[in-house]
Formats: structure tokens, C-alpha cells, sequence
């Protein structure tokens, strides 16, 4: 048994190249080989969200509080809400993050191929993020 205390793993500022906006990433669970599950505690302010990326293993989000929006390549903008649960399938091209006026929190929860959780692409531009 481990015991990830609470106060233990520090909170880390979301990359510029992965980000934009201000974003917060409280890590939560990176379980040991073989397992490949991982998680965060992910806080975006308003305005604040992903850039476009896909996960090898899908990925599950958990709102926990504010208001977000979530987007799948091709498709519209959803606005999600504390207790929504959004699975993005495999390989997915998908962002998410908050409103303009409302920051968001959610869990995300991924599981790790070869190593790997997520694969990066462009940003989302402005354009897109203001097209709902």
C-alpha cells in the first residue's frame, strides 16, 4: 500500500505548450509498472484550456467544479458542469478547459501505452475556442 499524502506531490504550472491560459496541475496517482493508469486534479481559469491532443488509451474527465467546455474534433462545443463524466476514446482528437467567464476544475484520468498518456498538436485558437 501507498499512501499519497495530502500536501505531498506539489501543484505544477500547465506548460505554455501545452496550455493557454493559466492553468494548475495537482498530480494525484501515477501508478507503478505494470499498472498504467494516471491522474490530476486540473484547474483552468477562465479562458484557460488544452491544446488539441489525443490520448493512446483514451481519457476520462470528471467536472468537480465551475464551468468548462470540452470539444471533439468535428464536432460543437459542449459546455460541462460539476458531476459530468466525458470519455474521450482512443486516439480522439479532443481539447477542453474553461469558459470565458468561469474557471473549471476537473480529474482527468488516462492510462499510459508504451509509456506514453498523451500526444500534443496546435493550439486551440481563439477563433475555435469562441465558435459555439
Amino acid at each position: 500500500m501507498d499512501i499519497k499524502r495530502n500536501g505531498t506531490q506539489p501543484s505544477v504550472k500547465g506548460p505554455a505548450d501545452w496550455f493557454t491560459g493559466t492553468v494548475r496541475i495537482d498530480p494525484l496517482l501515477q501508478a507503478p509498472a505494470p499498472a498504467r493508469v494516471q491522474g490530476a486534479h486540473v484547474t483552468f481559469e477562465p479562458g484557460a484550456r488544452t491544446a488539441w491532443h489525443t490520448h493512446p488509451l483514451g481519457q476520462t474527465i470528471i467536472v468537480t467544479s465551475g464551468v468548462g467546455l470540452a470539444q471533439r474534433w468535428g464536432g460543437p462545443i459542449e459546455e460541462i458542469h460539476p458531476g459530468d463524466v466525458v470519455w474521450f476514446p482512443p486516439e480522439e482528437k479532443h481539447w477542453h478547459g474553461a469558459s470565458p467567464a468561469n474557471a473549471m476544475t476537473h480529474i482527468a484520468i488516462q492510462e499510459q501505452l508504451d509509456g506514453k498518456a498523451v500526444d500534443w498538436m496546435e493550439h486551440v485558437t481563439d477563433e475555435q475556442y469562441g465558435s459555439r
